[in-house]
């Protein structure tokens, strides 16, 4: 793939995130109080400039830019775990030797970050304001890191997913999400249908640590279990599964978005550029 393909399969894969109905976020028709689907489109569009750029800078470079170019568009953080996924995983596909396996190309790229790095995205998170952030008894994101982005984020492993992808050279993208994505994808489900079963697959696999931080593991692991009843149930591909969707869709939204499996969904864009790299299209 070129450079040009690359990118534009991240912000595809961001598009085709944010359009599945996945239960509990935002889609086409179903906002947030204060998040809408257009800012997710703003988002994805925002990206691709930085993701561009991403062989001739930092690592760090790249997600600050990706986020300063999402603020320019919506005050709402839409994005922060995506980009802090894809930024590392799209230098990986834009770095030789192109036959390399792309994991072990992310491996070389996660293995390389700097204190800069770190410097740097501690910037990008403080500009996208997270909700529910807490704080970090070592390295916290208001202080100045003296640990490389791989070390900082290995040490949010336990408590946060997207830190766990860096600590694990991306396990749950490349064991878990991009191969649901493919096998979706080869048993002739639609897109909206595969994004929604891969949220699905991610979300009965692990508790999201987005829900956890907020209301506390116990609810976040139940709602891993609701997850796995429906998929159970058939998920997608039922007439009882997709009633147990609606179900679990109701029951995750709230006046503030309490339950919103933001992690999940984040996870899950990483997952789809992958298998889009590997020809899921």
């Amino acid at each position: 793939m070129t450079r040009d393909q690359i990118v534009s399969a991240a912000q595809l894969a961001c598009l085709l995130e944010a359009s599945a109905p996945k239960p509990g976020n935002v889609s086409p028709g179903r906002d947030f109080h204060d998040t809408t689907y257009a800012d997710f489109l703003a988002a994805a569009a925002a990206i691709g400039p930085a993701l561009a750029l991403a062989p001739d800078q930092s690592l760090g470079e790249t997600i600050l830019a990706a986020i300063a170019a999402t603020r320019a568009w919506t005050p709402a953080n839409v994005n922060l775990g995506i980009v802090l996924l894809l930024a590392p995983l799209a230098r990986a596909a834009l770095e030789p030797p192109r036959h390399a396996p792309l994991r072990d190309r992310a491996a070389r790229v996660l293995g390389a970050t700097t204190i800069a790095d770190a410097e740097r995205t501690y910037e990008a998170i403080r500009l996208a304001q997270p909700a529910g952030l807490g704080h970090a008894a070592e390295q916290d994101v208001a202080t100045a890191p003296t640990l490389t982005l791989r070390d900082a984020m290995s040490l949010a492993a336990e408590r946060d997913g997207i830190a766990r992808e860096y600590a694990t050279e991306f396990r749950t993208t490349f064991e878990h999400g991009a191969p649901a994505v493919a096998r979706a994808r080869a048993d002739g489900l639609s897109w909206n249908d595969s994004v929604v079963e891969t949220f699905l697959t991610l979300l009965a696999a692990a508790p999201d640590t987005h829900i956890a931080r907020k209301l506390g593991l116990n609810e976040a692991q139940e709602v891993s279990h609701r997850a796995a009843r429906v998929l159970a149930a058939g998920g997608v591909r039922t007439g009882a599964g997709r009633a147990a969707i609606v179900q679990l869709d109701g029951y995750l939204r709230d006046s503030r978005n309490a339950r919103n499996p933001g992690t999940t969904a984040d996870l899950c864009a990483a997952a789809i550029f992958v298998a889009l790299l590997g020809g899921a299209w």
